[in-house]
């Protein structure tokens, strides 16, 4: 037991002086830091005042410098301002100068204008003066001669015309003289060059397609019972049917050539199809209408192949295709154009202008005739407005303006168009007349039905000997049809000059449509 308290007692003891030694080591230990940290704290302060004073050395000589920069760059803009203030004054000086000498012209300008208008008063006055004197020495001597001004002037020019009558006669026997040698000659000339051009006995031979039959009993077919198949095919293409006694052929008749096309195929169809009737027939001719639509589009990509001509707008290409079923005095227009642009295409090649640009008006430049039967105006108005609509070329569309010499040409292209157009309707035999003045009577023979109320379609036929008029009939009643005909001989009389006489004929049709379901 009293090992037990005397062990416990040392481990006390032994605790308590390990304690003191600890905190005696502790305290040692911290006088030691505290100088340690005293001596480094010193070094520091002595290390940032000497930092400080270099710092502060450094900013001083920075301010110097500034300070100088400053000054030096203050001497200069003083320096500046004092020359452009120098100028300033010059320059009003100068100003005041230039006011000054301003004035004075002003002065003198006020002074001149004063003195000119003291002179045309004098002036004025002088003339007045002059004018009374003039009259009075024109009166002195009206009373010395004894004859007024207009007697005298009457007495004048008889004498000299009674000098001259010799010289003005024998002037015009020698005109008379050349006169006739040169109408001989140009009347030479002018009959060789028609007789050259001349094509066709009759305009008719170029208003005509002959279809061939495979025997003559088709013939009846076509007519039909009654003759109602020829006369549906006569209603729906407005196209005269010719049946006479020619072997295994009929004659399709008509002045404008894409109907009279339509009518062709549209028979020679039924013909091989067989089955002729009214339904049949007008079923294949809006079918034929269809695919001819077609085929314009291929003259037309066939005509810009031909010439090379790319970028064109799809309906511009359709008119160049129509222009294939147009005619100019006999002359086919699409290739009439593609003739005008081939030749353009030549000259601008040889005088070194845009050979595309001259072959596309060229070919554009009679565009308005593919829709001028449809549309009031000149085919070059309207080729004018198809070229805009369509954005071609300025040079296109004043070569299309200019080619007829309607406006003045404003390129070369514009130019070598027009000598181009010239050259292809010249050429012998291209052109005829008479069948344009024919195709035009025709043309004005339609439109003066068109416009009666209640009329649906009108064909010229029998070379414009008759007028047929096809009427709506839920619009025109029979007494109404009698009215409308008479009406339309009456303008016809009033309007058109013609020879012989017209048989107008009014058609009104009653059916009776079902749909069985």
């Amino acid at each position: 037991m009293d090992q037990i308290l005397l062990s416990i007692l040392l481990v006390l003891v032994g605790l308590f002086v390990g304690i003191i030694i600890s905190f005696i080591f502790h305290y040692l230990k911290g006088s030691l830091a505290n100088k340690s940290a005293e001596k480094i704290i010193e070094k520091a302060n002595k290390e940032a005042d000497k930092i400080k004073r270099d710092y502060l050395l450094e900013a001083k000589e920075e301010a110097y410098k500034l300070k100088k920069e400053t000054d030096n760059t203050i001497k200069e803009k003083k320096s500046e301002m004092k020359e452009a203030e120098e100028r300033l004054l010059t320059r009003e000086g100068n100003i005041d100068r230039r006011d000054l000498a301003l004035q004075k012209r002003e002065q003198l300008l006020d002074d001149k204008e004063l003195s000119i208008s003291k002179k045309q008063k004098e002036i004025q006055d002088e003339l007045v003066e002059v004018e009374n004197l003039k009259k009075e020495q024109i009166k002195e001597l009206e009373n010395i001669a004894g004859f007024s001004k207009n007697e005298a002037r009457q007495l004048v020019l008889k004498k000299v015309e009674d000098m001259m009558t010799l010289e003005i006669a024998s002037l015009i026997k020698d005109r008379e003289a050349e006169a006739k040698l040169e109408v001989d000659k140009k009347s030479k000339e002018m009959l060789l060059h028609c007789m050259q051009r001349y094509a066709a006995d009759v305009a008719g031979e170029q208003t005509v397609t002959v279809v061939t039959l495979p025997n003559d009993e088709m013939k009846g077919r076509i007519i039909g019972r009654e003759g109602r198949n020829i006369r549906t095919i006569e209603a729906v293409t407005g196209v005269d049917l010719i049946i006479d006694d020619t072997p295994e052929a009929i004659v399709l008749s008509s002045f404008d050539p894409l109907r009279r096309e339509i009518a062709r195929v549209t028979v020679e169809t039924l013909i091989k199809d067989g089955r002729i009737h009214p339904t049949r027939i007008e079923e294949l001719y809006a079918k034929v209408s269809s695919d001819m639509n077609a085929k314009i589009l291929e003259y037309g990509n066939n005509a810009l192949f031909e010439l090379g001509i790319t970028k064109v707008d799809p309906e511009l290409v359709v008119l160049i295709g129509k222009l294939h079923f147009r005619t100019s005095y006999g002359q086919n227009a699409l290739r009439h154009s593609i003739e005008v642009a081939n030749l353009a295409g030549l000259m601008a090649s040889e005088i070194g202008e845009n050979v595309v640009l001259a072959k596309r008006a060229g070919l554009l430049h009679d565009i308005g005739k593919a829709i001028d039967h449809e549309i009031e105006g000149s085919h070059v108005d309207i080729g004018s407005d198809i070229a805009h609509k369509y954005k071609e070329n300025e040079i296109v569309i004043n070569a299309i303006e200019s080619h007829h010499g309607d406006t003045a040409a404003t390129s070369m292209i514009s130019s070598i168009v027009a000598i181009a157009d010239a050259l292809s309707a010249s050429r012998p035999g291209a052109r005829n007349d008479s069948l344009e003045n024919y195709v035009k009577r025709l043309q004005e023979l339609e439109n003066i039905a068109r416009d009666v109320k209640g009329v649906e379609k009108t064909f010229a036929v029998q070379a414009g000997r008759e007028l047929r008029v096809i009427v709506k009939p839920n619009e025109v009643n029979d007494l109404e049809s009698f009215k409308i005909a008479r009406d339309i001989k009456k303008k016809i009389e009033d309007n058109l000059q013609y020879p012989g006489t017209i048989k107008v004929t009014v058609i009104r049709e009653t059916r009776a449509v079902e749909e069985a379901k």
